[in-house]
């Protein structure tokens, strides 16, 4: 459901952005987004959610989590769950701040929290940034899939949330290693043609990597891949049966209907 909210609460979170009320979980939870700029979450959040394991509990990081979906779909689905939704755009950080405040989300507002600050910063930045070293139980993040020898975006904002930067996806799972607790899991969506760049990041840090394909239809090739991995694990990798989103008349399938509404989680084992 999508209700244009460009007034009151949502425009004093966002300030001048244009956003949507998107609510989520068959109304569990709600999100403003950005309607003209910026990145908009849908599925690829929900799904690194339905990551996850059932009664995941401790303290979870939510790494360039933009408006908060993934983070806010985790924390409503994991009561034992404290969430911090780590964002460097200010102007996406105040939106995600704002969306803690929203009616439906108050029941897991006090455990949820909004870090401004990079995730591509490494050593003492990191620190100083609020990014403690081994303090946090899952990291969750859907990493941009772009990088900068690619034509940008002209809209900066949606450019920033897209495109890799100068250390590319290494920065990323730097930070995530640096910041989990030793058998920490970190769960990330990303395209299947990066499968290599993601195995190449993962050495030294995780292991026990599982990966799930995700199908658009039956009969399509799967353009992006689940994974799951935890920090320190030597165990091997191991590719899971695949995830059908659509049937061939485009409805979703039954078991991607109850993913994207927090009823089912991605089986990895």
């Amino acid at each position: 459901m999508n209700v244009v909210a460009d007034i009151g609460r949502a425009r004093q979170a966002a300030g001048a952005l244009k956003v949507s009320l998107d609510e989520f979980y068959r109304g569990v939870f709600q999100a403003n987004q950005p309607l003209d700029t910026g990145h908009r979450s849908g599925s690829d959040a929900l799904l690194i959610a339905a990551s996850l394991p059932e009664g995941a509990a401790g303290r979870l990081a939510d790494l360039g989590s933009g408006a908060g979906v993934a983070g806010l779909a985790a924390a409503a689905s994991n009561p034992e769950l404290d969430v911090t939704l780590i964002e460097k755009n200010p102007q996406m950080a105040s939106l995600a701040r704002g969306n803690l405040r929203l009616r439906p989300n108050l029941k897991f507002a006090g455990r949820t929290a909004v870090l401004e600050a990079d995730v591509t910063l490494s050593g003492a930045k990191r620190e100083a940034a609020g990014l403690k070293e081994n303090s946090f139980d899952f990291a969750i993040m859907n990493p941009p899939y772009n990088h900068d020898a690619q034509r940008p975006s002209p809209d900066l904002m949606r450019s920033q949330a897209h495109v890799m930067g100068l250390f590319g996806l290494d920065a990323w799972m730097r930070t995530a290693v640096a910041i989990l607790k030793p058998g920490g899991m970190l769960a990330m969506i990303y395209r299947t043609e990066k499968i290599g760049e993601v195995y190449a990041c993962c050495q030294g840090r995780f292991g026990a990597l599982a990966i799930v394909p995700v199908h658009s239809k039956a009969d399509e090739c799967a353009r992006r891949i689940l994974l799951r991995m935890v920090k320190g694990s030597r165990a091997p990798l191991n590719i899971m049966p695949g995830i059908v989103m659509h049937e061939a008349d485009g409805k979703p399938t039954e078991l991607a209907a109850r993913l994207m509404n927090g009823e089912a989680r991605v089986c990895f084992e």
